[in-house]
């Protein structure tokens, strides 16, 4: 087993030409919410062993702002608060994947599912 549990990182890419980033949708203050709130709820203890990172671009602007939860390599997008509040019960206290967040893999047909609660898509 490594170190961490689960290990999650926050792409918090300010990109010098003002494009499009997420930076641009408030990545830091996201991941210093989850950071805290997971401390709160004693999730970064010794026993939990979940950590909170920042990182540069992951390379998915476009999905963006994302956040990538290792050791199992799912992406998620978050618009605010409660998509953090819903990743950090589901996915970091209880395990489950919260798919209505999750950022398909690349390379998955375009058909797939929409990642938010759309009311065209039903």
């Amino acid at each position: 087993m490594g170190h961490f549990d689960k290990h999650v990182f926050f792409c918090t890419n300010q990109r010098e030409d003002g494009s499009d980033c997420c930076g641009n949708h408030g990545a830091q203050r996201a991941r210093d919410y989850v950071k805290n709130k997971v401390k709160e709820l004693g999730l970064s203890s010794h026993q939990n062993r979940i950590r909170i990172n920042s990182a540069g671009c992951l390379d998915r602007c476009d999905e963006g702002p994302v956040i990538v939860v290792y050791p199992e390599g799912i992406w998620y997008t978050y618009v605010d608060e409660s998509d953090l509040d819903e990743i950090i019960e589901q996915h970091l206290k209880n395990g489950l994947i919260v798919e209505r967040l999750k950022v398909p893999a690349r390379g998955t047909p375009v058909d797939t599912p929409p990642l938010r609660d759309d009311p065209s898509a039903v």
